[in-house]
């Protein structure tokens, strides 16, 4: 395999296709949301849609850099990508802004579910094997039964984990991440009102992610594993 440096540029570039298409299809589908909720400022601004170029120039830090630093020292990728709105829309609409934030958990759901199904059928069809328990690996939750299918099954896997841990990490109800506004889709007109006004103070973002960070990990392999469970049942 090619390496620089000890990096293997196929895992690289595996890597980044799964991260930047999965970024670039929750924050359009932020920006989509947006747009037939009435607020257009994603749209004008170039965001709804899956061309990762609007979304790269806009977040460029987050986008690149962020994530090939990140790879480069610990071999996974990690970033950011936004989708602006006009946050007196969302004051005025706290409803419609609790829809655009669950269209991107929600984008992410979906890849989740297609990179899951995909693996299914290929263990099924023979094309990937359950991997030994001592090999198991977050980037290799399936084994390629020949070489042929080895950038296949690792990319599948990327998809299927990476968006499984932005599907959980953003629906913690904690501000600046989306499930803080989806959560409100389950208060009243006034109250989603009130509780946006009240989250939408910096201190509580600085917080927000800290909690979020703290509790990831007690969700997460709970939930990991019973993905596990249900894709390697019946193989």
């Amino acid at each position: 395999m090619n390496m620089i440096q000890g990096i293997n540029i196929v895992d690289l570039v595996t890597w980044y296709v799964a991260f930047l298409f999965s970024f670039t299809a929750h924050e359009a589908a932020h920006a989509f949301a947006a747009m037939k909720g009435g607020d257009l400022t994603a749209y004008l601004g170039g965001q709804a849609t899956l061309n990762p170029l609007p979304h790269i120039k806009r977040s460029p830090f987050g986008t690149v850099a962020v994530p090939l630093i990140s790879f480069f020292l610990f071999g996974w990728m990690m970033g950011w990508a936004s989708a602006p709105y006009n946050p007196e829309w969302a004051l005025r609409y706290p409803r419609r802004a609790a829809w655009m934030a669950a269209a991107g958990p929600a984008a992410n759901l979906v890849i989740f579910v297609a990179a899951f199904v995909l693996l299914k059928f290929g263990l099924s069809a023979g094309i990937f094997v359950q991997p030994d328990p001592g090999s198991l690996k977050l980037t290799s939750i399936v084994a390629p039964a020949t070489s042929m299918w080895l950038g296949i099954s690792k990319l599948l896997s990327i998809f299927l984990i990476l968006n499984l841990i932005l599907f959980i990490f953003n629906l913690f109800p904690f501000p600046p991440l989306d499930g803080s506004s989806v959560i409100t889709l389950l208060m009243s007109e006034k109250n989603a009102y009130r509780f946006t006004r009240f989250i939408n103070q910096p201190m509580y973002s600085f917080l927000g992610i800290v909690l979020a960070w703290r509790m990831f990990g007690y969700v997460f392999w709970d939930l990991f594993e019973v993905v596990l469970r249900a894709l390697y049942s019946g193989i």
